[in-house]
Order: structure tokens, then C-alpha cells, then sequence
């Protein structure tokens, strides 16, 4: 990672704020991106070296600014080696038969963020033909094991993730996917349920996972940084289930 020139989406709290704190430890250079400025900017602050990393405030599903966002990002870090797409969610959104809308509230969010960044940092990995595009998935693309509306946009990502992957290799870009089970990090979704229904997190660790506790972020830091790295050359298109055995299947999308 040293020297790394990384932009890492929903970087103010959760699986973000922790791969953050990892990456530049390694020695990367960052652009963090989420909506608050004030979380932003304490997740910055407890990085190594954090003059050296960026805090760009911007709602991610407005693509104009955005776009704004990234050009700044390749400005303040002379350029572009990693995005970590870890920006993503239900949003809360479990009713099965969602409306139009809130169906584009998930997909936006979890697909269409990622394919926006990377639409516009790319080509400048095509002109130097290296660079790692990352994005978090989840277990929930090859099972249906969440809502219906999560289900099919993590689906979905895991769909552009291989077929990306396929389109970009010849090009030296190595695109993949990380596809977690559950775990808990500061402000997720896991931590929150622990707070409000513990019986329920306790009924789920009982039911599906074999080691009988829920992981953390950090257990997933070093796949991440793996797939952020040179050494992932032969990954292309990969989507990579670490889920301490939660999902059932055999083979993964």
C-alpha cells in the first residue's frame, strides 16, 4: 500500500472509517468520501499521516456533484490507483413489494455510485494500464438471505463486478468484489440491531454461523487490502465471499 493513491466511498463510519485507518497505516494516500464533513474529518484525524489524506463531503447519489468530488480527489492525490467502494445498504427498505422509487433509492446507492466513479477514474488507469476497482458486496448476492430489495441490488453489483472485470482486464485494471456475511463496525447496521434487538442478533449467530460469533470489520481488512494491492493481479472479475461460513452455497456468483 505505500504511496497507494486510494479513494474510499462511505468512509465516515462503519467497514469504511476501519479500512481507512488500515490503509493508511500501510502507507496509502486517501480521498474520503461520505456525507459529513465532521465525521470525515475524525476518521482523517485518527489516520496516520493525515495531512496526506482528503476529506470530500458529498451526497454520492448527486452525480454532478460527484463528479466534482472526484476531480478533486485526483487533484489533491495526483491521481487515482484504488477505489474501495464501501458506500451501500437497505436503507431500511424491507417491505418486499418496494415502489419504483425506493427501488432506485437501492439501486442508486449500490450500484449506480460505483459505476459513476469508476466511469470517471478509468480511463486514467486505461492511459497507465493499472488500477484496482473494489467493491463491497454481500453473501446476499448469491443467496436470498435479505430483504428482497437488497437482495437484487447487491445482485446486480455482483453482475457489473464480473462482467467489468472481464471488460477491463485486457486493459491491466483488476476489478472485484468482496462479498461479506455479517459483522459489526462502528454505526453499521449490526451494531445498531445489536443495540435495539439482541435476541435477534443472538438467534442469527445461533442459526448461521458455525464459529458462534458475529466477526468484525477487521477481519475483513486483510482481503481488502489484498485486493487494493499488485498482488491481486490474477483476480479480475473475482468476487470473494468472506462470511465466517454463514452462506450455504457451494459456488458463488
Amino acid at each position: 500500500m505505500q504511496d497507494k493513491r486510494i479513494l474510499v466511498t462511505g468512509a465516515s463510519r462503519g467497514l469504511g472509517s476501519v479500512c481507512a485507518r488500515a490503509l493508511a497505516g500501510a502507507g496509502a494516500s486517501l480521498a474520503l468520501m461520505a456525507r459529513t464533513e465532521a465525521d470525515l474529518a475524525k476518521v482523517r484525524d485518527s489516520c496516520a499521516r493525515p495531512e496526506r489524506h482528503a476529506c470530500l463531503p458529498v451526497d454520492l447519489t448527486d452525480f454532478d456533484r460527484l463528479g466534482a468530488a472526484v476531480d478533486q480527489a485526483k487533484s489533491f492525490l495526483g491521481g487515482i490507483d484504488v477505489v474501495l467502494h464501501v458506500a451501500g445498504g437497505g436503507l431500511g427498505l424491507r417491505e418486499p413489494l418496494l415502489s419504483s422509487s425506493d427501488f432506485l433509492k437501492l439501486f442508486t446507492l449500490n450500484v449506480l455510485v460505483a459505476t459513476e466513479i469508476n466511469r470517471r477514474v478509468a480511463p486514467g488507469m486505461v492511459e497507465k494500464k493499472s488500477g484496482n476497482l473494489v467493491h463491497v458486496g454481500s453473501i446476499a448476492s448469491s443467496e436470498a438471505t435479505a430483504s428482497v430489495g437488497y437482495n437484487t441490488v447487491k445482485s446486480a453489483l455482483a453482475a457489473y463486478v464480473r462482467s467489468l472485470g472481464r471488460e477491463l482486464a485486457p486493459s491491466g485494471i483488476v476489478v472485484t468484489g468482496i462479498l461479506p456475511g455479517g459483522f459489526y463496525a462502528p454505526g453499521n447496521s449490526w451494531m445498531r440491531l445489536e443495540s435495539k434487538s439482541p435476541e435477534v442478533v443472538s438467534r442469527f449467530v445461533a442459526e448461521r454461523l458455525p464459529r458462534g460469533f458475529l466477526g468484525k470489520a477487521e477481519e475483513l481488512i486483510p482481503l481488502v487490502m489484498l485486493l487494493c494491492s499488485d498482488a491481486a493481479s490474477m483476480m479480475g472479475g473475482c468476487l470473494v465471499p468472506i462470511d465466517a461460513g454463514e452462506g450455504k452455497g457451494y459456488v458463488t456468483p
